[in-house]
């Protein structure tokens, strides 16, 4: 594990931009919080209850993993903006709000009066985020949204798993990709606006996003001979390409991409050069078309060795090789990186983020208490002198 320790010193490119959210769960919460890792001021609008993230789990010395993964360094305010006088307030922050993101159930924000086209007509500079399930406007807008009904509905469980089973990807990632999407749009929308002068109204769904991850066996399904079926730790049309258990009872995952790989790896790993000119495996095509076959020599191999000798083998070969990891041993990984953030007076040492640039902090800022910045955020915003529009 490499902890980080130098101290960024280049100025953030979101310094001086204000980000209101009315945000709940994961994705618009990991957006937003990515706004705030550039520097953006995150204004949280959440409920008297508070965002419902925060009762996922305890693993974060008591506090949500979810929710200060996905919500550090912002503010967070209590508001019903049902209530006139919270409605008024609402009306100021979002006045001086650059970019103004929700993820609330289509429809709502608009009956409270609040929706983002009327939002941009009052104010023409704002840039408006609507985040939902399966967008607007069509037979499934209604449906909830939660993570693993998307990864069924969008045929993402249907091609994941074994060959017996259906599978769900492990983390929560349609609303990932619901995150890190509206993040792009949102700072699309800024660039625009740095030339236009006006702001735009961005919206994504999850659906969206996981409908394009899988735009391979869509093409393959519609235009080809069929999407291809699960295959666990294997690869559909390239072979060898899958998990191998060694002797000590460890998986390695292999990947062969060409004939040179190929027949290094038979020299070298499986210590048989022969088998590179079988002509069952003489070519990918005859390989996959032989899979079978293939995998018993492998495994064969394989298992006559201990974990080590066997990465001692594949590196030799230049064999391209994966361990797979429990969470522990990825908790160890040499590549990891991590960041130090304090939660409930403890220093947690969370995983860096993906995007390395010079105005990394190195740390991160704590998430916030609920309704932690209420009264400051009232008494700062009282003065602005803003008041609702009719």
């Amino acid at each position: 594990m490499v902890v980080s320790v130098e101290q960024g010193t280049a100025a953030k490119p979101l310094a001086g931009v204000v980000v209101v959210s009315i945000e709940q769960a994961l994705a618009a919460p990991l957006c937003t919080g990515r706004l705030a890792e550039m520097g953006a001021r995150v204004i949280k609008i959440e409920r008297a209850e508070g965002d419902f993230a925060r009762g996922y789990d305890a693993a974060a010395n008591g506090q949500s993993s979810y929710f200060v993964w996905t919500n550090r360094g912002k503010e967070s305010v209590v508001l019903d903006f049902k209530n006139a006088d919270d409605a008024a307030l609402l009306h100021c922050l979002i006045a001086e709000a650059d970019i103004f993101v929700q993820n609330l159930a289509p429809g709502a924000l608009d009956r409270a009066g609040f929706g983002s086209e009327k939002l941009r007509e009052l104010h023409p500079r704002l840039i408006t985020c609507d985040i939902s399930g399966y967008g607007t406007n069509n037979a499934a807008s209604n449906l909830k949204a939660y993570d693993l009904l998307v990864q069924c509905e969008s045929g993402l469980a249907g091609i994941t798993g074994a060959p017996d089973a259906c599978g769900r990807i492990g983390v929560s990632i349609c609303d990932i990709g619901a995150g890190m999407n509206a993040t792009i749009a949102v700072l699309s929308a800024l660039a625009l606006r740095s030339s236009t002068g006006k702001g735009s109204g961005v919206s994504v769904s999850l659906f969206d996003g996981a409908a394009d991850w899988m735009t391979i066996p869509y093409v393959h399904q519609v235009y080809g001979n069929g999407a291809p079926t699960r295959q666990g730790l294997k690869h559909p049309s390239i072979a060898p390409y899958g998990a191998f258990k060694t002797k000590d009872g460890d998986e390695i995952v292999i990947s062969i991409q060409n004939e040179r790989e190929w027949r290094q790896f038979c020299s070298a790993f499986l210590q048989q050069p022969e088998v590179a000119e079988d002509s069952r495996f003489s070519s990918n095509t005859n390989r996959v078309r032989n899979r079978e076959a293939l995998d018993l020599v492998i495994a064969e191999a394989f298992s006559r060795v201990d974990s080590n000798e066997a990465l001692q083998r594949l590196s030799a070969a230049n064999t391209a090789y994966g361990q797979v990891r429990s969470i522990a041993q990825m908790a160890e990984h040499p590549a990891l990186r991590t960041w130090p953030m304090t939660v409930d007076g403890e220093e947690l040492q969370m995983i860096a983020p993906a995007v390395r640039a010079p105005w990394d902090s190195q740390h991160f800022d704590a998430a916030p208490l609920l309704g932690e910045h209420t009264e400051r955020i009232r008494l700062e915003f009282a003065t602005k002198q803003v008041g609702e529009p009719a």
